[in-house]
């Protein structure tokens, strides 16, 4: 069973960076694609970034630009440096992992496994 553990949320003031973490156990040389999405208070998740295994990657147009997804294959890591962040990207960020070859990047129900989220808030 795929387990799937975030780390590095916090709160930053705007313009600020974070970077956050993503660990996985339990059968990650299966996951084709991992990525990061993000929920904010009231709204629906929404992706925000994420590669397949190889190096290729995608980012909704709201970070383009500002966050970086990477992924090491040889520690089961994904990692979102985020930087110049604004308060609009406040919100639970998610990690996100599929075992399928054929996904949706930044579509959530592409995804089959999820970690539990980490808090991200951007203060004005």
């Amino acid at each position: 069973q795929v387990h799937l553990a975030e780390s590095g949320g916090g709160s930053v003031q705007a313009g600020g960076s974070l970077t956050l973490s993503c660990l996985a156990s339990g059968g990650a040389p299966n996951l084709n694609f991992m990525g990061w999405f993000r929920q904010p208070p009231g709204k629906e998740r929404e992706g925000v970034a994420s590669t397949i295994r190889g190096g290729m990657t995608e980012y909704s147009d709201s970070v383009k630009g500002r966050f970086t997804i990477s992924r090491d294959n040889a520690d089961n890591t994904l990692t979102l440096q985020m930087n110049s962040l604004k308060p609009e990207d406040t919100a639970m960020y998610y990690c996100a992992a599929a075992t399928s070859s054929t996904v949706a990047p930044l579509w959530a129900a592409s995804y089959n496994y999820w970690g539990q989220g980490t808090q991200v808030t951007v203060s004005s």
